[in-house]
């Protein structure tokens, strides 16, 4: 069945996007390459003056709470954050962990070509999101509180920790 899905993305709205490894195959499992992802979510957010609301990076699987000064930001803010993430992991797996893609196979992609987004219109779906998402490695039996899980900002939200990404709640 094709997903012929569409994003709208011409209202001012936080954005809950999830996107996952290509066949997901847990290419986020060591640490380096999550903070890869991390550093470069900044350098996106910069670019592009957006805010992170929230996020988690699972070992297969990305959710991100973006929101945008402006409309029509989510496409290109999308590509290039998983244009460069995926280039600089791949980068990092070959010089450091060579035997890695032997285990996990590199393939062509690294991550799935689209995004979903779930565009959000209040306070009370904005915390059910966040809730969803910081939940989910304890779901996946990774950390047995959401705050263990250094990989999210539930750390920021329950503790007001530095999660390594600048995160900003909107009303």
């Amino acid at each position: 069945m094709s997903d012929n899905r569409r994003i709208i993305d011409d209202q001012l709205y936080c954005h809950f996007v999830t996107f996952s490894c290509h066949r997901r195959r847990r290419l986020l499992d060591e640490d380096h390459p999550k903070r890869i992802l991390l550093g470069q979510l900044n350098e996106q957010l910069d670019r592009q003056q957006a805010t992170c609301v929230g996020f988690v990076v699972m070992p297969d699987h990305v959710h991100l709470m973006v929101w945008f000064p402006e409309t029509g930001q989510l496409s290109r803010f999308m590509h290039s954050w998983k244009r460069t993430s995926s280039y600089r992991i791949r980068e990092w797996y070959r010089q450091e962990q060579a035997n890695y893609f032997t285990v996990a196979d590199e393939g062509d992609r690294f991550w799935t070509p689209k995004y979903y987004s779930f565009e959000i219109h209040s306070r009370a779906k904005l915390e059910e999101k966040l809730i969803y998402m910081h939940q989910n490695p304890v779901r996946a039996g990774l950390v047995e509180q959401a705050i263990d899980w250094k990989w999210s900002s539930a750390r920021w939200y329950e503790l007001g920790r530095s999660v390594g990404v600048p995160i900003r709640w909107i009303e």
